[in-house]
């Protein structure tokens, strides 16, 4: 990322408070994420990683607090303004969430025509551009889910939440349940796609070798908020029990020794 990718915020939360009954998930909340990069969201089990997401894609309305994206408040975004910004986010939900009735490729175009009137020529065209362009060979756009792996999931899956080219891409537990050759697969893919498409992906992941091969930055959600955002070597000397015990355990400290390694392999290419 440039500069002054650094220093644009493309989504700002604020005083964020989300409850269920007498349970309080998220407390005055705060979060910035810059364009161009990839935050991962990690947390313990209940820590509200998914409620997070699904709040600032609009999907849960909080009991408090602002979410803007893209410079839109998208809590009290007029209609039109509020379609005009669903174009330009993508969802990708854990196993990938695909209508099952429906065929990988009509998956696709049904995202498309959801906001453009497309003929069928075109909107099989351009889906079969995103089938390819999220991994897949076209043999697979004409397969049901069932048909397809976990891992065939998950990018079409993808293939769906970049159906509109968006400029905001969200990944809930993209690589859960996958074996680590196609979890590694599909990191690649994911940063080859945010540096082709100059993307900004949020991230909520528990995977320690995603969040190493991936993020530019990592929020730690603990005790109802971010309790620290940075670069992973820096979240990794934070001085608390769960960031310590995830990051510096024996799982925690094999993820990154096997990214220091890529990365000298990488140099030394």
């Amino acid at each position: 990322m440039s500069p002054r990718q650094e220093q644009t915020v493309v989504i700002r939360v604020e005083g964020l408070v989300n409850r269920f009954g007498t349970q309080t998930v998220h407390e005055d909340l705060a979060l910035s994420v810059r364009r161009g990069e990839i935050l991962g969201i990690v947390g313990g089990s209940g820590s509200g990683k998914s409620v997070l997401l699904r709040t600032i894609v609009g999907l849960r309305r909080p009991n408090a607090g602002r979410v803007s994206m893209l410079g839109i408040d998208s809590l009290d975004a007029a209609d039109e303004q509020a379609v005009a910004l669903r174009r330009r986010i993508g969802v990708m939900f854990q196993d990938g969430a695909l209508f099952s009735s429906l065929t990988v490729l009509e998956n696709v175009i049904f995202a498309l025509k959801e906001h453009f009137p497309l003929s069928e020529e075109a909107a099989v065209a351009l889906a079969q551009v995103k089938v390819v362009m999220a991994g897949l060979p076209l043999a697979a756009a004409h397969k049901y889910p069932s048909e397809l792996s976990g891992g065939m999931r998950k990018r079409a899956g993808l293939a769906r939440a970049l159906a509109l080219d968006p400029e905001l891409l969200f990944l809930d537990e993209p690589t859960a349940g996958l074996d680590p050759i196609t979890a590694a697969g599909f990191d690649e893919l994911l940063v080859t796609l945010r540096d082709a498409m100059g993307l900004t992906v949020f991230l909520v992941t528990h995977d320690l070798d995603t969040l190493y091969r991936t993020c530019d930055r990592v929020a730690v959600l603990a005790e109802r908020r971010v309790l620290t955002i940075g670069p992973l070597d820096e979240i990794a000397r934070f001085p608390h029990p769960w960031i310590q015990d995830y990051f510096n355990g024996p799982r925690g400290r094999a993820a990154g020794l096997s990214s220091d390694h890529s990365d000298s392999t990488q140099q030394g290419s």
